[in-house]
């Protein structure tokens, strides 16, 4: 089930905060416990199991680090927590991989596992394992109810695709202290909507012109370009949807959970980028991986060596596929270009330029991260530069771009704050509050049946970040 479903829009959704709403607020966790198994075994009946596994896995570790803090045995047990949730991340996600890579080094034969993906395992191994080391640091105190905690791990609104959502950044929620208004209920739907609308309205029909793309008889390199913009405000909109309508859920159900975007492609530098997207799973691998080896309080040779090592962990959370590992490899050196040689050219030049630079880059980017392994990539890249033996143009790109000019068009402002700033000016310009209270939920009602017509008539609909 995904969110922009009609079941979960219609059924499932108003179903739970009914009910959510409506019984004592010691039954409230229960009810959101319960929920999100029934959402979870509705996409994975299987692996359910598996989640339930996690989280009581990480349950007793917890306890048992907690328990004997500052003795040997916590490090033992965090050795071991971690052991068991990098070996699930492994087994599932990292096995086959694996496999080929040996398979096409030595010429075997090993047989895959052909194990599938269990639905959002890359987000709530993370999320275990930030609560495991955060006790071990003394940063939380374990929580003692298992079904408080199993409430943490599997809560549905993040649990598929993020954000990352620390224990600490919700711990005090979970016992209850947790305020649920009107004001928190209108503000959780209104951003849910927004997030609805980006996933729905532009980036479902920008995941249209990619597959019409990759359909192309007679392909141009404006037409490559196009396809790499395409796919680089597809998957941002896709995503920073669904952190969208996470975060509105998580205000809805009395939670806060942390930002994931803020315009990332308005940044000036592929640095400034990278505090904008995908903030949770950047900070996490700063607070786990970058700052344990070291940061940047060494020399300069070892935080080379830092960095590269945060973005191969980076790409390979991605993704099983040495195009993930060269994405994030790529970004890795970009960073370290940037912090050496390049922050300070771009510094002196016009803040359109700085904006053209990263676009291009970021673009570039999602071209390797899209390819079909990395024969794939070097096939789009040589279509990108031209190197291909096809024309700058041909009549079949301009006919495709022309019928999907507006959804660019729609989408280039879209990523960037002036909506936001618009809606500002204009409240601020309408003298009375009753417009503005009539005029709001009248947009948002409007945005609601817009996106139910789409739902209605469309078949493509996929959230590209289940597959990581």
């Amino acid at each position: 089930m995904v969110f922009s479903s009609l079941a979960f829009l219609y059924y499932f959704l108003p179903l739970t905060v009914i009910l959510y709403y409506f019984v004592p607020g010691k039954a409230k966790n229960m009810v959101l416990l319960t929920a999100s198994l029934l959402f979870y075994f509705y996409g994975e009946p299987v692996y359910t199991i598996l989640l339930l596994f996690s989280a009581l896995s990480d349950y007793l570790h917890g306890r048992f680090i907690e328990r004997h803090r500052g003795d040997l045995r916590a490090k033992y047990g965090l050795f071991s927590s971690l052991l068991i949730n990098i070996g699930l991340l492994g087994c599932f996600k990292y096995a086959d991989f694996i496999i080929k890579s040996i398979n096409g080094i030595l010429g075997t034969d090993i047989v895959l596992l052909g194990l599938s993906l269990p639905l959002g395992i890359s987000f709530f191994t993370f999320q275990t394992m930030s609560y495991s080391i955060d006790i071990y640091r003394g940063k939380i105190s374990a929580q003692k109810n298992f079904f408080t905690f199993f409430t943490y791990v599997s809560m549905f609104p993040q649990l598929i695709a993020g954000p990352i959502v620390r224990y600490q950044e919700v711990a005090d929620s979970l016992r209850g202290n947790r305020k649920i208004t009107i004001d928190h209920l209108a503000y959780g739907i209104k951003r849910f909507i927004i997030g609805l609308s980006k996933k729905v309205l532009i980036a479902n029909q920008l995941g249209e012109f990619v597959l019409v793309f990759r359909e192309a008889t007679s392909p141009s390199i404006l037409f490559y370009w196009s396809y790499a913009f395409a796919f680089t405000l597809h998957i941002y909109f896709d995503f920073s949807g669904y952190s969208d309508m996470a975060i509105g859920l998580g205000k809805i159900f009395g939670f806060s959970f942390p930002e994931n975007f803020q315009y990332p492609l308005s940044a000036s530098s592929i640095t400034d980028f990278w505090r904008r997207w995908h903030q949770t799973l950047t900070r996490w691998f700063r607070d786990y991986v970058y700052i344990p080896l070291g940061g940047n309080r060494v020399d300069t040779l070892r935080w080379a060596r830092n960095i590269l090592s945060v973005w191969f962990l980076t790409g390979l959370w991605h993704g099983a596929a040495w195009n993930f590992v060269l994405w994030g490899m790529y970004f890795g050196l970009l960073l370290i270009l940037e912090k050496h040689v390049l922050l300070r050219s771009l510094s002196r030049i016009p803040v359109l330029f700085q904006h053209i630079y990263v676009i291009l880059l970021v673009s570039f980017s999602f071209v390797i991260f899209n390819g079909d392994g990395l024969s794939g990539f070097f096939q789009d890249a040589r279509g990108l530069l031209g190197f291909e033996g096809i024309p700058f143009y041909t009549p079949e790109t301009g006919y495709q771009l022309l019928n999907y000019a507006g959804i660019f068009l729609v989408a280039a402002i879209a990523a960037t704050p002036i909506i936001k700033q618009a809606k500002s000016r204009l409240y601020e310009a309408l003298p009375l509050k009753s417009v503005k209270f009539l005029l709001e939920p009248s947009a948002y009602l409007f945005l609601l049946f817009t996106i139910t017509v789409y739902l209605v008539n469309q078949s493509y609909n996929p959230f590209i970040y289940f597959r990581f």
